[in-house]
């Protein structure tokens, strides 16, 4: 069965993410749907990329992906369709895929041309793209073109990020480097387990990624640390 997950910076309260829901079995009734993850860096599609390019490999190679950290709503910024390894991702042109597609080994680009009946000004991710998604992942036909013009936004970007590009609910901080490409300056540690406690750390987190943890605490308040802020990688 085809799978249809979100990615967003939505938050899991509040409307938001239900509507995304709704809009999907609007147009493909019954599809199977995941919520990856709704609380990605908000407004920041940079380190949302890095992200996402870590928890991608993990899913099905036929999902479909909605993945939504758009902060040009509204404005004339490109409505894209990847398809990356098999994998459908559907989002907006602001650097959100693309490091998903410069990990790929086989990519194809296309521009959304299709205009829903109903189209907000602000709510793109559930009249555009949740449905658009949708429809690509039931097999149905979705109205797209070439890609022309100018390449996608983030096809610049450098393959890791030497940055903070999320903070958990633990205070442990992921950095947008995967760990066979990290050297940080903290010993490294396997486990939680082979850390004492209260001591600083970075390890390989499960998603490939290097991870700056405290046993039992924050990394985020012992060095002051957010999304975006630099580390030595």
């Amino acid at each position: 069965m085809a799978m249809l997950c979100f990615f967003t910076d939505f938050g899991a309260t509040g409307p938001y993410v239900g509507q995304l829901h709704a809009a999907a079995e609007a147009v493909a009734p019954g599809l199977a749907r995941v919520d990856l993850q709704h609380d990605a860096p908000a407004f920041r599609p940079k380190p949302a990329a890095y992200l996402l390019a870590a928890l991608a490999p993990a899913l099905p190679r036929d999902a479909a992906l909605c993945a939504v950290v758009d902060p040009g709503v509204g404005t004339g910024r490109r409505a894209l369709m990847l398809e990356a390894d098999g994998r459908k991702l559907v989002g907006p042109d602001n650097g959100l895929l693309a490091i998903v597609a410069k990990r790929a080994t086989r990519t194809a680009w296309r521009e959304i041309v299709w205009v829903p009946p109903r189209l907000s000004a602000s709510f793109h991710g559930r009249d555009l793209f949740a449905p658009a998604a949708a429809r690509w992942a039931a097999g149905d036909p979705l109205e797209s073109r070439p890609l022309d013009g100018p390449a996608p936004v983030g096809l610049d970007w450098p393959d890791d990020l030497a940055e903070i590009v999320y903070v958990d609910a633990y205070g442990n901080c992921m950095t947008g480097l995967r760990a066979e490409r990290a050297h940080l300056d903290f010993a490294r540690r396997r486990t939680f387990a082979e850390a004492g406690a209260g001591e600083l750390f970075w390890y390989e987190n499960s998603a490939g990624l290097a991870e700056i943890a405290v046993n039992q605490g924050s990394a985020a308040e012992a060095l002051g640390l957010g999304v975006g802020a630099p580390v030595d990688g």
